[in-house]
């Protein structure tokens, strides 16, 4: 059984895994609560009361995790790509054991791309960078946008929620000079998941985001935080030179239609 969560949800978020799922879920409830209809939760049950996981749509993303002690069964698995077919979100996030199951189930309207998590490990040393840790948000739109095609294009929709999250301290953005950025794109439960790095293109191959990804890994670590992002597994070598460790390898499920 799948409902929809209209109040009473953080007992539940409390007793899912800890994850990145989990962390991102929690990001979207403490930033936007259960008052919006681009941000809706719903609980994923057995038997309608014990609680076995969270699945959240927020835009046009979901994000799926379970609760400790529970697993899915194939009944609730084929509910979920049900669910997860209605809905049509162009991308899904799930544990690993569940997309490896959903594969099939989504076979015809979702491709796979694997990525990898990294963890920085720290060298206690903090380089002498000049960051820039409360930027302008317009400046640090326009070195995105150079990058990111979908943010380009979404201006009011970046700034709204990047600004609205940095207000309640679950974001932060980084700029060097103006030319190269990174985002905090989550900050829960001392966990930090960076996101959005980019560079002009004029100033891109003199390392700048480089060394800004490896100064945010010793400023928030030294911070107590532990540091993390994602990308393809074919940049392993790249982050494991800058101090980041792999860690595990999922899948995102992305829409077809998109």
């Amino acid at each position: 059984m799948i409902k929809q969560k209209y109040s009473e949800l953080e007992p539940v978020l409390a007793l899912l895994k800890d994850n990145h799922y989990s962390r991102r879920i929690k990001s979207h409830f403490q930033a936007y609560d259960t008052e919006y209809d681009f941000a809706r939760f719903y609980e994923i049950s057995s038997d309608g009361t014990d609680p076995y996981g969270v699945a959240c749509v927020f835009n046009a993303s979901m994000i799926i995790s379970t609760t400790v002690g529970h697993e899915l069964d194939d009944d609730l698995v084929n509910e979920l790509a049900h669910f997860i077919i209605l809905n049509s979100p162009a991308m899904v996030e799930v544990e690993v054991c569940y997309s490896e199951k959903l594969k099939s189930l989504l076979a015809e309207c979702y491709s796979c791309d694997v990525r990898t998590q990294f963890e920085f490990s720290t060298r206690n040393t903090l380089p002498d960078l000049d960051v820039d840790e409360t930027p302008r948000l317009d400046d640090v739109f326009k070195v995105l946008a150079s990058s990111f095609p979908s943010i380009a294009e979404s201006y009011e929709l970046w700034m709204t929620d990047t600004s609205h999250r940095i207000r309640r301290g679950l974001s932060q953005s980084f700029l060097v000079g103006d030319y190269s950025t990174a985002t905090i794109q989550y900050i829960v439960d001392k966990v930090a998941l960076i996101g959005h790095v980019a560079t002009i293109p004029e100033r891109r191959g003199e390392f700048h985001a480089r060394r800004l990804l490896y100064w945010i890994g010793e400023r928030l670590t030294l911070d107590g935080f532990t540091v993390r992002l994602f990308a393809r597994p074919h940049r392993v070598s790249y982050y494991e030179e800058i101090g980041f460790k792999e860690l595990e390898t999922d899948i995102v499920f992305e829409s077809l239609d998109w």
